[in-house]
């Protein structure tokens, strides 16, 4: 038997060597690293002889070193992480390592059906690379996976709309599933409880983090996995769509040495971001800006930012109370649950902290009353609130494929628009993936809390009355907006309505 030096317990670095076919290598045990300065092939005892007949076949002149199980392990792990960063790397160029198009997808999926054998053979992997390609390439922010009676579903949220993306087969869908669990950490065995986790993908040279979701269902698990974005993608306010007076007023309120700025509006209306990109906008070196977040949805850099976990007893409450012994200038706390995050967040606002935060109402001046349902006193309230922008995100008419239209007499009259000029439909076309729509912009209307507002508030106006005087003294509302959208020829009425034309 030859003799090749041992080495034992070492933790070697890879050397990927790009005229070197590494998947094949792989596959025959042989790995290859730089000892003491020299490139060396690496083997291990159980599977010598695989390795130097395929090493044979190379005409490598690389010295052959024989690690001991585990510290071969820890190397052939690096190599699979490359490799799994450089499948995605080549998946827009090397077409056999991508399927690109739903229908090469889905014949993919017949021919490999009699090779699907479990979650680590090479199809699943590829199918389940596949997806998260065509999402990120679709700009979804969701995959849904679904086990049905008979078929498995996948269907992408692309600009807040869920579409149907591909079927799969029933036996196919729980080895998807457990693809997934294995790279998010999850239990494969556990198929009778909820389970979180979260994994991370290297495509393209940047980090792309997705929350994952299991929940079992009557027909199996379903899977719902939201793409999260890092610091490069935060956008700023203007790139959102804003129009510029509310920018700037944002922008005023952001001045503010202490008090609260709340951000509402129903689930998946972008408030998250929002908040985000104001922190972006006031984070100064000189600045201690700590938030609190159920999940930390994007990843920046230069605040500290505190995961909930209500498991072991870190809720929004407790983390608040906690932020507030970390000295910080600026806080943002993911959402006001509960009286107790509410009455907490104020008070913290009170004592000389700009604290930022999401609530859900339906519109800006619902806040007051929403606050004061949460058992929070009217003086409170109205010596801290700086201001309130409610927000919802509108999706945009597809340019290459909106038609004009005619809105009938009666709905141009209940909307009090003209009803002689044009108006554009969504048709659907392939370049906005035959939805009729492309890309989305947001709205909002910014309730500034000044003396007036104040004065309303110790007299005891409700909502309504003070949404009333807003509207006289020029508050342009949400609905102000969309009529806006209407006009230009933006987005279609249905959006419109989805929406909230209609909410005043």
């Amino acid at each position: 038997m030859m003799q090749f030096p041992r080495l034992t317990d070492v933790n070697l670095e890879p050397l990927w060597e790009e005229e070197i076919n590494h998947k094949l290598a792989l596959k025959h045990a042989l790995l290859f690293s730089t000892i003491n300065g020299v490139k060396t092939s690496i083997v291990e005892k159980k599977s010598l002889g695989d390795a130097l007949n395929y090493l044979a076949k190379l005409s490598l002149d690389y010295p052959i070193n024989m690690l001991d199980e585990a510290s071969f392990e820890r190397l052939k792990n690096k190599f699979l992480e490359i490799q799994t960063g450089t499948d995605f790397e080549e998946m827009s160029t090397a077409s056999e390592e991508l399927i690109e198009v739903e229908s090469d997808l889905l014949e993919f999926i017949r021919n490999s059906q009699d090779l699907l054998s479990s979650e680590e053979s090479a199809p699943i992997i590829k199918l389940v690379n596949s997806l998260f390609f065509q999402a990120l390439q679709k700009g979804a922010s969701d995959i849904h996976i679904e086990s049905g009676e008979k078929k498995g579903e996948v269907r992408l949220r692309i600009d807040g709309a869920l579409k149907k993306h591909l079927d799969l087969d029933k036996s196919i869908v729980s080895l998807v599933i457990n693809r997934i669990k294995v790279i998010s950490n999850l239990d494969i065995s556990e198929k009778r409880l909820p389970q979180d986790g979260r994994t991370q993908l290297a495509i393209s040279g940047k980090s792309i983090d997705v929350r994952v979701s299991v929940l079992p269902t009557y027909h199996g698990e379903r899977i719902v996995m939201r793409i999260l974005s890092q610091t490069e993608h935060i956008p700023t306010l203007e790139s959102l769509g804003f129009v510029e007076e509310i920018t700037k007023e944002l922008y005023k309120l952001l001045n503010h040495a202490h008090g609260m700025i709340l951000v509402t509006g129903p689930t998946g209306s972008g408030k998250s971001t929002t908040l985000h990109a104001c922190l972006q906008h006031v984070s100064t070196p000189d600045k201690n800006i700590i938030t609190v977040e159920d999940p930390v949805e994007y990843n920046a850099d230069n605040i500290s930012q505190i995961q909930v976990n209500s498991k072991v007893g870190l809720t929004f409450a407790a983390g608040l109370r906690s932020i507030l012994r970390q000295d910080p200038d600026i806080i943002m706390v993911g959402e006001i649950r509960d009286s107790e995050t509410a009455d907490i967040a104020l008070r913290s606002a009170l004592t000389g902290h700009l604290l930022l935060s999401t609530l859900h109402t339906n519109d800006a001046t619902s806040s007051l009353s929403r606050l004061m349902d949460m058992g929070i006193e009217n003086f409170l309230i109205s010596s801290t609130l700086l201001g309130v922008l409610a927000q919802r995100l509108t999706r945009k008419l597809c340019v290459h494929c909106k038609e004009q239209t005619k809105l009938s007499p009666v709905i141009a009259q209940e909307i009090d628009l003209p009803e002689d000029k044009y108006y554009f439909k969504s048709v659907g076309c392939t370049e906005c993936d035959f939805t009729g729509y492309k890309g989305r912009q947001a709205i909002g209307e910014l309730f500034v809390i000044d003396a007036a507002v104040k004065e309303m508030m110790k007299d005891g106006f409700n909502d309504h009355q003070v949404r009333e005087a807003m509207k006289k003294n020029g508050m342009r509302t949400i609905a102000d907006k969309l009529k806006d959208m209407l006009l230009a020829g933006e987005t279609s009425y249905e959006e419109a309505i989805r929406v909230g034309l209609m909410d005043g």
